[in-house]
């Protein structure tokens, strides 16, 4: 029996192939669960404007996409750490954070997911990421990793602890005052 696959069916076939199925397995499994359906002429020509409307709308993405690389590829992102010797960093600048501050930047919401680290950054400098749009479209961001500018801090001194009413300050061996 001839079916048109309406949803994916793992190791069988994914949505919207036409394919030939035991007889039984329609009626029982892919028919009551409306995993398929019979292949007739209007299943067929549904089938066929399903997959023009899914046609025109990868179509648009894919123009949206290309306008957002655009954008992206023009785009610096300076992101400012705390950073030890050698050009070494505490911790890593990892996709998140790239998101966060594109979408800061520019607007434009960018999952984590799209972009493509091998590896966590790790080091200052200059260096180039790839963000996966769509399929076929990519985006390159420069992404510049600069050291934060931290002010000095003054050594905190200790507070000498003032006895409570009714409690007398003993002192120790070394001179130094206890409770």
């Amino acid at each position: 029996m001839k079916v048109v696959f309406l949803q994916d069916v793992p190791n069988v076939a994914s949505a919207g192939e036409v394919k030939k199925v035991a007889d039984g397995y329609a009626r029982n499994y892919l028919f009551p669960k409306e995993l398929a359906a019979l292949a007739t002429s209007a299943e067929l020509q549904k089938l066929e404007s399903r997959h023009q409307a899914d046609a025109r709308r990868q179509t648009g993405l894919e123009q949206e996409a290309e306008a957002l690389a655009q954008v992206l590829g023009d785009l610096t992102v300076v992101i400012k750490v705390r950073a030890g010797t050698k050009d070494r960093i505490y911790g890593s600048v990892t996709g998140a954070a790239i998101a966060k501050e594109i979408k800061r930047l520019s607007g434009h919401g960018v999952d984590k997911h799209t972009i493509e680290l091998g590896e966590p950054i790790k080091e200052l400098g200059r260096h180039k990421v790839s963000i996966r749009l769509t399929k076929n479209v990519t985006a390159t961001v420069n992404v510049i990793v600069e050291p934060k500018e931290e002010v000095a801090k003054e050594p905190k001194q200790k507070k000498k602890q003032e006895p409570e009413p009714g409690q007398e300050m003993k002192q120790d061996a070394e001179g130094e005052e206890k409770k």
